[in-house]
């Protein structure tokens, strides 16, 4: 569309009360942070603001749904024939396009969640309460179901058997099936440092290198982009596919998800056991000095003594939220239990010595 700028309005994975505005530069790459400060700061600037006539029009673009959903199917390398699939749109910005491309796709589509009314955005619905779409693939008998968010650039699954299948496990799958076919730009994958250590050990049996970036998918692009590599995402389900998309595109990564299963002709649940999730546990701990997190002697020999005992088998990561008072624990081991009494200590640690 050669347009200078573009313009969301959107809770993302959120309730409706949380409504914003995301904005996207010339080319459709998010703007950095630095620009959006900007933006934010001009929001109090006194100017003179247009009215009637000088605000301008707007003029719907029939054509343009059309058109992603031409680029959707495009871009797979096969057709969805014979797969039932159930799409839950969490009453957002896929619940036209999605279940429609799927059925021009070939697949059998059942759709939940889809008949939004600007107020039920995230309400009970979408990728963040998988509870319906879970009830609706074993109860329609589904070989998968499709999970995405308000703004659509996240996907999660639903196994046949009622398995949710997150971020990590998606990318696993997908980074395969691209190295397979030569499109897994050298043979890398772009994760953050959240995702869980069973998807960096399962990706170094299928011989595909991890690059790990800060949470938040503006780091994954980035490094994305610095690097020249095609595949990258975060836990949550937010993929992106760089040879057909330049941020998270959530419905593209279902289509792609459901075409390895109509391949392969293996359920998602065995595409999946490509890799095993190391039970996690994450603890945030309020109230204390985030700023010292790094920094503390005495916690950074807990963790050093903590990562020691698990030998490899597990992992442990503290870091300070960049968007609250608070530092949060995370540990994986081989399991639950391991996992807890290691967070627990540490947590007990972070209080004692990061006391404000």
């Amino acid at each position: 569309m050669d347009a200078h700028f573009g313009v969301m309005l959107s809770a993302s994975h959120n309730a409706m009360p949380d409504n914003g505005i995301k904005f996207f530069a010339a080319g459709g790459h998010k703007l950095p942070d630095v620009v959006e400060d900007e933006i934010a700061e001009g929001l109090d600037v006194a100017w003179e603001r247009p009215t009637g006539a000088e605000v301008g029009r707007v003029h719907r673009n029939r054509a343009g749904q059309a058109r992603y959903v031409a680029h959707l199917l495009a871009a797979l390398p096969n057709r969805l024939d014979g797969l039932h699939v159930v799409i839950d749109a969490a009453h957002g910005a896929a619940s036209a396009v999605s279940p429609e491309v799927f059925r021009l796709a070939g697949a059998e589509v059942d759709e939940i969640g889809a008949e939004p009314d600007g107020l039920n955005i995230n309400d009970g619905y979408g990728s963040t309460h998988l509870e319906h779409l879970r009830t609706a693939v074993l109860a329609r008998g589904a070989d998968l179901g499709i999970g995405h968010d308000g703004d659509a650039d996240r996907c999660l699954a639903i196994d046949g058997e009622g398995r949710v299948v997150d971020g990590d496990q998606i990318m696993a799958i997908l980074a395969v099936a691209l190295k397979e076919r030569g499109r897994l730009r050298h043979d890398t994958l772009v994760a953050t440092v959240m995702s869980n250590l069973g998807l960096l050990q399962a990706m170094e049996r299928e011989g595909v290198a991890v690059t790990q970036t800060a949470v938040g998918d503006r780091y994954v692009l980035e490094a994305l982009r610095a690097s020249g590599h095609s595949l990258g995402g975060e836990q949550s389900g937010h993929v992106i596919l760089m040879d057909h998309a330049t941020t998270g595109d959530g419905v593209l990564t279902g289509l792609l998800l459901s075409a390895r299963v109509a391949e392969t002709g293996r359920d998602l649940a065995d595409l999946a056991s490509v890799m095993t999730r190391l039970p996690q546990v994450l603890v945030n701990v309020k109230g204390v000095d985030k700023g010292r997190a790094d920094t503390d002697p005495t916690l950074q020999e807990a963790v050093e003594k903590e990562s020691a005992a698990l030998e490899g088998r597990g992992r442990i990561l503290l870091r300070k939220s960049g968007t609250e008072p608070l530092v949060r624990v995370m540990v994986e081991a081989p399991e639950h239990d391991e996992a807890r009494e290691v967070a627990e200590r540490l947590v007990r640690v972070v209080k004692e010595s990061l006391t404000l």
